[in-house]
């Protein structure tokens, strides 16, 4: 593939106002994060991490555990073993569990974390930095993770009606949808047949594709990882701190003009149990569930988080302050969406006084399959091109492709300086007749304009299988007008390139915010 690389803002690919500024590295922005994600500060925010010898043994024995059915690469089995040692660290994207990993980014998000891994190792060898995909095993958005698109088919998975988190849901129903592949994924057929539910399925799946550049796969919703965390839950079911923290740094944002992403509640948790996720609200007497009979008094509540601190599942609020204590993390790999909102948390952090890791954005990529190149070969627009508004891109490709002149500019100048010349005289002889004079020129104007829209729509008739071509090739790379990354599937090109997690991890760089556009070669 050859790859190019698009600054985003310049081509007119938008994010939220932000992620912009972050990227644009605004001064007004550096109080909401730590440090900016460069080499050095990498080492500095390394430096900063505390994290205790007994955090680290908890953390892999209750990884080990996790891994003990899977068969695991050299790779992971170090990175395993050295998590227990003071000189590792990781880095560390999360994304949901979507059936056959969802859309592109998800891809690109764990070839971020594993590239930015290998540079920091080579960078710094006396220290040790481990990718990791923390995996949303807790999230109850059924919706978001039940279906994929791949070849302009949806994919949809009915799970029968579960409910509660989705990394404990049964993975019956989904052989229906490998049964409807256009062909066998070996990868896949083991992941939904050989484990029972889809927090398992996609560790092995995750691990078959990325195992051997040991990458590490965290499932948070831990008993043991837990009770590491129970004094923040006690904290905020009982006082709340993190609301407070929260909203005064989104108002902060807010005056300066950024619109914030996440909006805190009294309570950032929910009440996690077999086939159930609900939150948790709060009562004069202490805590109730919604949508359930569950209620705790003030007490009741306390022995309960000593008793069962698994229970207690983090909103997106309070998830990133739970990963950065249970993981000797110094950098979370996200979206623009997650980058935003992340820097609506680091008051929050400084209160429970846990550093905040470095934030930063995936790679952003792009792919241009055989027969699409094929396709840009033969029509006039640069790679650049393709992310102008379709109208743009129409208007430019028929002023190259056509041969006749389709401009009226010329005629309409010279019309202008006529009734110009016009005007005038018709001043001098009567100054009533201005208005006349103005009026006709108007109509004037307006006919060119009629005639012009006319000669272009005549020669677009003529030219209407290159305008095809390139409206089909327009939805193909950009479908239902959204990003291709955020729609199309890993297999939309697996199927046909099987090198390709190999070529972006070859190709992408982690610390390039450009859009990495990758167009296969010909035959």
């Amino acid at each position: 593939m050859r790859v190019s690389r698009l600054p985003l803002f310049e081509k007119g690919i938008g994010f939220t106002p932000i992620f912009q500024a972050y990227i644009e590295q605004e001064e007004k922005l550096k109080p909401f994060y730590g440090l900016y994600p460069d080499t050095e500060n990498f080492l500095k925010q390394a430096e900063a991490k505390s994290f205790t010898s007994e955090a680290r043994i908890r953390l892999q024995d209750v990884l080990q555990t996790q891994y003990k059915d899977l068969t695991i690469s050299e790779a992971v089995s170090q990175n395993l073993d050295l998590l227990a040692e003071g000189h590792t660290y990781t880095v560390t994207t999360g994304h949901q569990l979507n059936i056959f990993t969802g859309p592109l980014y998800f891809i690109y998000k764990i070839v971020t974390v594993i590239n930015l891994a290998a540079e920091l190792n080579e960078k710094y060898p006396d220290k040790h930095f481990v990718p990791v995909y923390w995996m949303a095993s807790e999230d109850h958005d059924f919706e978001e993770i039940s279906h994929f698109n791949l070849f302009g088919q949806e994919y949809r998975w009915n799970n029968g009606g579960q409910q509660g988190a989705v990394g404990r849901m049964d993975t019956k129903g989904i052989e229906s949808i490998l049964n409807e592949l256009p062909e066998a994924v070996p990868v896949f057929e083991k992941a939904y047949t050989s484990y029972n539910n889809l927090a398992d399925a996609t560790r092995y799946f995750v691990n078959e594709l990325f195992g051997e550049e040991g990458l590490i796969v965290v499932d948070a919703d831990s008993r043991i990882l837990k009770e590491s965390f129970a004094s923040v839950i006690k904290d905020d079911l009982t006082n709340h701190s993190a609301k407070a923290c929260v909203e005064e740094t989104s108002a902060r944002l807010d005056e300066m003009g950024y619109k914030t992403q996440i909006f805190p509640r009294e309570i950032n948790f929910f009440y996690l149990k077999e086939g159930l996720r609900e939150r948790i609200e709060a009562t004069d007497e202490g805590v109730k569930v919604l949508n359930t009979e569950f209620t705790f008094s003030k007490e009741e509540l306390a022995q309960e988080i000593d008793s069962y601190p698994e229970r207690f599942s983090p909103n997106v609020v309070m998830r990133p302050l739970y990963q950065e204590v249970i993981l000797p993390n110094i950098a979370y790999i996200g979206g623009p969406s997650e980058v935003a909102y992340w820097l609506q948390l680091k008051d929050m952090f400084d209160h429970y006084e846990v550093p905040f890791p470095i934030v930063m954005p995936r790679n952003f990529g792009l792919v241009v399959n055989k027969t699409n190149a094929k396709k840009l070969r033969k029509l006039p627009v640069s790679t650049e091109d393709l992310f102008r508004p379709f109208h743009e891109l129409k208007e430019e490709a028929l002023h190259e492709l056509s041969e006749n002149e389709l401009s009226l500019e010329t005629e309409r100048n010279v019309g202008k300086q006529i009734y110009e010349s016009i005007f005038h005289k018709a001043a001098e002889v009567d100054p009533s007749l201005k208005g006349f004079v103005g009026s006709e020129e108007n109509k004037f104007l307006k006919s060119l304009e009629n005639i012009e829209k006319r000669l272009k729509k005549a020669e677009e008739k003529r030219l209407d299988t290159s305008m095809n071509q390139l409206e089909k090739l327009k939805d193909k790379l950009f479908p239902e007008n959204t990003w291709q990354e955020r729609y199309d599937n890993f297999l939309n090109v697996h199927l046909n390139s099987p090198e390709f997690i190999s070529v972006l991890l070859e190709e992408m760089n982690p610390l390039d915010f450009r859009m990495h556009v990758m167009i296969e070669d010909h035959d």
